[in-house]
């Protein structure tokens, strides 16, 4: 009973860390680009994410299995509540751990290593390393990689038609909260305190935290062409945190199923409420990284790089492939990054150590739990 009881605890555990580490990235872009508060992004963030929660239900069923254990190991041990325990403190933990320095990790990533960690301890050379490496390993690989290829030219040709419809942009300098002053409208000269069209602008002076933004001009489908990409920008970071409750809340559902005492569509609507309150509590470190640290973006490269990532993770979870929501949105930013120059070695090079990092610590941590749990449970 303790083992069960604890299990359930541990996977909470993990919705929670899942929550404060991986909710936020799908509007990292809306805050990033100052379309979005940091407060309205993370409330758009939590409704997208527990609708994508509800909607796994019925929608992602093989992840929900692919996540047990069954296939990696001996259904023997699939079916055991301490393997599946130390799985999950495994990846909780090393999660936590990550957001607690601002790294946005995978929890996929962290699952796959606590899987290997609690099975080379419970299961031995019963460990199908072959599954590992095909079901887990590549898909990770290969999604960022995936990412930056598709955000690359979508954006080039994104491009081309904003010229060809004659959208403009207008550069300004942010002189107040959310104020736009277009400097095409500003006369010249140090002292200048009126514009050709009579707004009086006051005289500017350089600070530390000054911000020149860019937004378009001109109408499109009878509208204001900002107030459309605003609306397309807000419609793709709500697809991609739907994408992410789609795709990751089965991963972690996946640890309860061998618990027949509880209802599992019961247990999925508990995980969606913990990872919910997980990103409300203690997304603001991740979400400076995400937002603010990889690439400088505008509306229209932000609303790029959702919609590579919506499109990639949703398709991932409707056939099944554990891509994580994580890579592949760090690989859309970091290909924006790569075309307009602002893409941060530095940190970059810090997130790809702490991904290099998740897969061997979660890991070890599962392993070594796994271990105790043999020893006194």
């Amino acid at each position: 009973m303790f083992i069960v009881a604890g299990l359930f605890a541990a996977a909470l555990f993990l919705a929670y860390a899942n929550g404060a580490n991986d909710n936020f990235k799908g509007v990292a872009t809306l805050y990033g680009s100052n379309a979005a508060s940091y407060r309205t992004a993370l409330t758009l963030a939590t409704v997208a994410t527990v609708a994508g929660c509800l909607a796994s239900v019925f929608l992602a069923e093989t992840l929900l299995k692919a996540f047990s254990g069954k296939g990696l190991v001996p259904d023997a041990v699939a079916a055991s509540p301490s393997f599946l325990l130390a799985v999950a403190l495994g990846a909780a933990i090393t999660v936590m751990l990550a957001t607690r320095f601002g790294f946005p990790v995978s929890t996929t990533h962290a699952l796959t290593g606590a899987l290997a960690g609690a099975g080379f301890v419970s299961a031995g050379p019963q460990l199908d390393l072959s599954v590992l490496g095909t079901a887990f390993f590549m898909p990770l690989l290969i999604s960022p990689v995936l990412s930056i290829a598709l955000t690359m030219p979508l954006y080039a040709l994104a491009h081309k038609v904003v010229d060809g419809l004659g959208l403009k942009k207008e550069s300004c300098i942010c002189i107040g909260p959310r104020q736009f002053v277009p400097v095409s409208r500003m006369a010249s000269g140090p002292d200048c305190t009126s514009c050709g069209d009579g707004i009086l602008i006051p005289t500017l002076t350089t600070g530390t935290m000054q911000d020149c933004v860019s937004k378009y001009s001109g109408q499109l489908f009878g509208l204001s062409a900002q107030s459309v990409v605003d609306g397309a920008h807000h419609l793709s970071a709500a697809a991609v945190c739907f994408a992410r409750g789609l795709n990751d809340k089965p991963k972690i559902a996946g640890l309860l199923l061998v618990l027949k005492a509880l209802d599992i569509k019961l247990s999925m609507m508990a995980i969606a409420a913990v990872m919910a309150l997980g990103g409300i509590i203690a997304a603001r470190r991740v979400a400076e990284t995400m937002s603010k640290k990889i690439s400088k973006m505008n509306d229209g490269q932000a609303l790029t790089a959702n919609l590579v990532t919506a499109m990639l993770v949703i398709g991932a979870s409707r056939i099944g492939v554990p891509v994580s929501t994580t890579h592949v949105s760090v690989g859309a930013i970091t290909g924006i990054g790569l075309i307009n120059g602002t893409a941060s070695r530095s940190v970059l090079s810090a997130i790809l150590l702490s991904w290099l990092l998740t897969l061997p610590i979660a890991a070890v941590v599962a392993g070594l739990a796994s271990w105790l749990l043999k020893l006194y449970a």
